[in-house]
């Protein structure tokens, strides 16, 4: 984080997201009097923060320029912010949709821009981001996205920017996904006999457990399943509803996760 310490960085937007990565960019030792945020409406936490540049001039070459806004206002967002282009500032968006071509045309063919999905997780330190750059960014450019990123949770490098709509269809949206499992973990729970309260505590922590043991297992998901799976027991008994054909979860994710793909597609253009 020392080019940034020592050049600044830039944060136009600064809503949910945007205060999860600066408070985990903070943890990670940046400096509070490095960042210099833009934010029409700033949130009583970011107008807490001791040491901020809250709305006022910007320094002329930060090493970092992040875009967390809403990807329905970077056409009025982006003009102001071109003279950033084409010199060695790297352009990081978490915006939703536009694709790095978008950012050239905005800031100049010659910017280094990193194109980043990260995920709600993010704001307990636990997120996971995928990134794609384009050809101008650095070695070194490229090491300080991912030290950002891998200060929130894990960041993880994209060769291929159009799998950035695959990648918004699983992690993107997944943490919604989990959300609704307990959900309806939940309301079975209750629909067996047990307090809402109760069903609730077993979900969310079964939840919890099970990722924690795939994030630490040298193993596979399925192999993970298949170990804690004894052949005509009660677990056995409750997949074969949830993996039968054509109505089990497999294809109700692969369904889903799908149709999140689809729509990033579709407002893949500002």
């Amino acid at each position: 984080m020392k080019a940034i310490n020592d050049r600044g960085m830039v944060v136009i937007g600064c809503g949910f997201m945007g205060k999860a990565l600066l408070e985990g960019w903070l943890a990670s030792g940046v400096k509070p009097e490095a960042i210099h945020v833009q934010d029409p409406a700033p949130s009583d936490w970011l107008k807490a923060q001791t040491g901020f540049h809250l709305n006022k001039d910007l320094p002329a070459n930060p090493a970092v320029l992040v875009i967390a806004t809403k990807p329905q206002v970077l056409a009025d967002v982006l003009p102001p912010l071109a003279h950033f282009g084409d010199g060695d500032t790297i352009v990081v968006t978490i915006a939703t949709g536009a694709p790095l071509a978008y950012y050239e045309a905005s800031f100049g063919a010659k910017t280094p821009v990193a194109r980043a999905m990260p995920n709600l997780p993010a704001a307990v330190g636990a997120g996971v981001t995928v990134f794609a750059c384009n050809a101008n960014v650095s070695d070194a450019q490229a090491e300080l996205v991912a030290d950002l990123f891998n200060a929130v949770g894990t960041g993880i490098a994209l060769a291929d920017e159009e799998q950035m709509h695959a990648v918004t269809g699983i992690s993107g949206s997944g943490p919604a996904y989990v959300f609704a499992m307990a959900e309806a973990m939940t309301k079975a729970g209750e629909a067996m006999g047990l307090s809402r309260d109760l069903a609730s505590t077993l979900a969310v922590h079964t939840i919890a457990g099970a990722g924690a043991m795939m994030r630490d297992a040298d193993t596979e998901a399925g192999d993970l399943r298949r170990a804690v799976t004894s052949k005509g027991g009660t677990t056995a008994e409750a997949l074969k509803h949830l993996m039968a054909p054509g109505t089990g979860l497999f294809d109700l994710m692969e369904k889903a996760s799908g149709a999140s793909r689809d729509r990033s597609i579709e407002l893949s253009t500002p």
